[in-house]
């Protein structure tokens, strides 16, 4: 999940302390020219960190401009607003990742509720005010007793046509499986901003097992579309550039781009935006590219080609001598966490 915020280093510290994001995958700092497109049509120099919870779940991408002053929402963002409304951080027990994020001091804005689907979860907010679904999860790749959660385990986006989306989430991205389709006015969405109105809202998740490299840490995801049917939606970045602070896009780890590349623009979303075939991520480098949603909302590929593993002994990991589709030995992921910075 890529966050845009104010200070690199700060949104670091706060993901790491409050949700125990806290193994520095890389740190990269130079020009991002590729996304100009998205920054007003020129390139700017910013400062990115890779925050990984080695409990599992994916990771945050923290995104900071080092050149301009990032630009926070123009007004507050409303359930059904169209784009990335909120990342889903999965919990092994939710009471207790309650409790603990209470006593840290995190903002809690609601009760522990339950979806349609019967699973509980409480609403949060990050540093900046973005929203966060904390959910209760029972799929683990190495529990740790020192962290009350985990990582990214999907998001809800606002979308305008929930059918239309679908041809990309589902058909495209794989999120085949529906887990709940329903219309009305929903009593767990009633802490948000806008969330009396009504919706139709469908929780989606993969048909397949997950395979690649990173599967095991990654784990399994889900994906909420929301579509606001009483009034009509705004944009969460309309006026902003990619970057500025929220939430900038939601990332996929994948193998063969070129083969994607083809496959999306046959289904009507062609990329927007590709990288060289080795882009170098700080200590880490891979191939990647950006297409948007039937909404604009960017949706990221990341074919990695090597990651660091233990960075103090000079150990990185060549993935491109590897079958893409074969998970990493869990010893060998399970090194990431030697990577860990202390809060």
């Amino acid at each position: 999940m890529g966050v845009g915020v104010s200070d690199a280093v700060a949104g670091f510290q706060w993901y790491g302390r409050m949700l125990g994001a806290d193994v520095k995958v890389f740190d990269d700092s130079n020009v991002a020219t590729y996304m100009a497109p998205y920054m007003g049509g020129e390139p700017h120099q910013k400062r990115a960190l890779l925050a990984a919870n080695m409990q599992g779940g994916s990771c945050y991408e923290i995104w900071q401009f080092m050149d301009r002053t990032p630009q926070p929402p123009t007004e507050e963002i409303s359930i059904g607003d169209m784009g990335i409304y909120a990342a889903k951080i999965k919990a092994p027990d939710i009471q207790r990742a309650y409790q603990d994020i209470k006593q840290k001091g995190g903002k809690i804005i609601s009760e522990v509720l339950q979806n349609s689907a019967k699973q509980s979860f409480f609403y949060m907010e990050d540093l900046h005010g973005n929203k966060l679904q904390i959910v209760e999860s029972d799929n683990w790749f190495k529990p740790m007793k020192r962290y009350a959660t985990g990582g990214v385990c999907g998001c809800m986006i606002g979308v305008s046509d929930i059918e239309h989306s679908c041809k990309l989430y589902g058909d495209v991205l794989g999120y085949s499986r529906v887990i709940y389709d329903q219309t009305g006015i929903f009593p767990d969405l009633l802490p948000l901003k806008g969330g009396n109105r009504e919706f139709r809202r469908m929780l989606l998740t993969h048909s397949e097992e997950r395979s690649g490299s990173m599967a095991a840490l990654l784990g399994s995801s889900q994906i909420e579309l929301i579509q606001l049917l009483s009034d009509k939606p705004r944009k969460i970045f309309e006026g902003r550039y990619w970057g500025d602070i929220g939430f900038i896009h939601l990332c996929f780890d994948i193998h063969g781009m070129a083969a994607l590349k083809e496959e999306c623009a046959a289904a009507g979303f062609p990329f927007t935006v590709e990288s060289d075939a080795a882009f170098k991520m700080g200590e880490a480098a891979g191939h990647w590219s950006y297409l948007e949603d039937p909404d604009g909302t960017l949706i990221e590929f990341v074919e990695t080609k090597k990651i660091p593993l233990v960075k103090k002994w000079n150990w990185y990991l060549n993935l491109e001598k590897r079958d893409p589709r074969k998970p990493l030995p869990r010893w060998m992921i399970s090194a990431l966490g030697m990577n860990r910075v202390k809060m």
